[in-house]
């Protein structure tokens, strides 16, 4: 019988490939993987959503769900705080993304809304980029004021695109995508997503495309109404510190906190012990990481762990002579 004991301090999961209509062939090679497909749009990295559960791969829980583990094990893997706000579930969804072409414009719904019409929780998230193309660029917020009648126009002329702020995208670049803003990830993007665990998505315009089955994709124009912010403008990028020495905070909110740590030498990482697990994702570079048993745990690249709540210690070193994690807690 596998007791809180045997949870390993460190947890790997088998990422799940999502193949959409917008995807590249970039995850793959990031991951120094063989190829997964030329429409592989985002490599689900944690995930407790139904239908696409991480599984574990390798150690005890071999082959068991994220969700299962946590239900059993509940505050050794989630910890005291988490465990208070959310009970025995997972609140996060961590991805790579790689966009070849647009994604739809979209907004998301916050906690109430998205509880009062889904059941579920609302929608907050945080983009990091990494490698974008040199015509990578995205929209998030508006460049004008509009309401609702102004807004509904804009899309039934197909003009809701010039509404938007375009950002030209850089290596480093932060963006927070709180509901309420309307957005897109652009062509020529890869970067990592940390957001709720939520998939309550309002697609709003998506560029007169077709889906494989040569029809239209569903729009929730009215449906997004209620969740947009028409006071959402003058939306900027937070340019990551990679120059830093010490953790750099990349974005804080409710949901979770994101560390950027730029990994020359060893180092001890910083764990919120007891009150909640950390996340860490390999960004750039290879590295390795140590228990406090002074076990090795490579960390290749592209690669999304999981450190129980109940773990005190972990160091980390780079593998080369430079790679980059990113931390992320509740």
């Amino acid at each position: 019988m596998i007791t809180q004991t045997d949870i390993p301090d460190v947890i790997r999961f088998k990422p799940y490939f999502k193949n959409v209509l917008w995807g590249g062939d970039r995850i793959a090679g990031f991951k120094n993987l063989p190829p997964q497909g030329d429409r592989v749009g985002e490599s689900w990295e944690l995930s407790p959503m139904a239908g696409h559960e991480s599984v574990i791969d390798g150690g005890p829980f071999d082959g068991r769900t994220l969700n299962d583990m946590v239900g059993v094990y509940g505050p050794a893997i989630l910890g005291e705080r988490v465990t208070a706000r959310f009970g025995n579930s997972f609140p996060l969804l961590v991805k790579f993304i790689d966009s070849a072409d647009d994604l739809s414009i979209q907004v998301h719904p916050d906690d109430f809304l998205a509880a009062r019409r889904h059941s579920s929780l609302g929608k907050t998230e945080m983009w990091l980029i990494l490698k974008p193309a040199s015509h990578g660029y995205l929209y998030a917020g508006f460049s004008k004021k509009l309401d609702a009648e102004s807004y509904r126009r804009a899309i039934a002329e197909n003009t809701i695109v010039s509404c938007l702020n375009r950002i030209d995208t850089v290596p480093g670049d932060v963006f927070m995508l709180p509901p309420g803003r309307v957005h897109s990830i652009g062509r020529g993007n890869f970067l990592v997503e940390i957001q709720q665990a939520s998939d309550i998505t309002y697609r709003i315009y998506d560029f007169d495309r077709r889906g494989e089955d040569g029809q239209p994709r569903e729009l929730h124009i009215e449906e997004s109404v209620d969740a947009v912010d028409f006071n959402d403008l003058d939306v900027h990028a937070r340019k990551a510190d990679y120059d830093a020495t010490t953790p750099f905070v990349l974005a804080t909110c409710q949901y979770f906190t994101a560390k950027l740590v730029n990994l020359t030498a060893p180092v001890s990482l910083e764990l919120a012990t007891g009150q909640s697990f950390t996340v860490i994702i390999a960004v750039e570079g290879d590295s390795v990481l140590t228990d406090a048993a002074g076990n090795p745990h490579p960390l290749a690249q592209g690669t999304t762990v999981l450190i129980p709540a109940r773990v005190s210690e972990m160091h980390a070193a780079p593998a080369g002579p430079l790679s980059r994690l990113v931390t992320v807690e509740v």
